[in-house]
């Protein structure tokens, strides 16, 4: 890693950090790990392969995308908003959870994973799918392929997928404009 270090400023969670002087060349999840004690989302392949780094950009229209951590540098998000599996779930003063998202209650209530490793980064993948269905949304019949399509480059080693599947359907049944008859 560098030594060179430039300022970098983002928006995290809903919180403003820096400008804080970083490495040139650290990852974004060095970052989130070492500087913010953000380590719920977590290093799987180191070559954004795995999808288990995944955290969730905010753009500006208001739209998402998902973003892997382990292959873009911290710089990479220098004045970008984004979204940790940490920044999911509304928190009460004393930190507490007071509710967590639809995807979070639904993983937990399908018991979506097994060791539960790759879960920040499908909670960030199926985050950014629901929202793409409440722009556009999808017909029904085409619903699970478009799933399997949206979450298809998430690893999981423990073979969870039915089960994360079967939760993102009912969140995008659940939720008003995700799918069309």
């Amino acid at each position: 890693m560098s030594l060179e270090k430039q300022p970098l400023t983002l928006t995290i969670n809903g919180k403003t950090i820096g400008p804080v002087d970083v490495p040139v060349d650290m990852p974004m999840i060095d970052f989130l790990h070492e500087h913010l004690n953000l380590t719920g989302t977590r290093f799987g392949c180191g070559q954004g392969i795995c999808h288990a780094c995944t955290i969730v950009e905010n753009h500006p229209d208001g739209s998402t995308t998902e973003s892997r951590t382990c292959v873009f540098s911290a710089h990479y998000f220098n004045n970008k908003s984004i979204t940790t599996i940490e920044g999911q779930a509304k928190y009460d003063k004393l930190g507490k959870v007071e509710a967590l998202t639809p995807v979070q209650q639904a993983f937990i209530d399908h018991f979506s994973f097994q060791c539960g490793y790759c879960t920040p980064g499908f909670v960030a993948g199926a985050t950014v799918f629901l929202d793409g269905l409440k722009r556009q949304p999808v017909q029904r019949a085409n619903l699970e392929s478009a799933i399997e399509e949206a979450l298809n480059d998430h690893i999981c080693r423990c073979t969870g997928y039915v089960r994360y599947y079967e939760a993102v359907k009912e969140v995008a049944l659940a939720t008003p404009g995700c799918v069309i008859d």
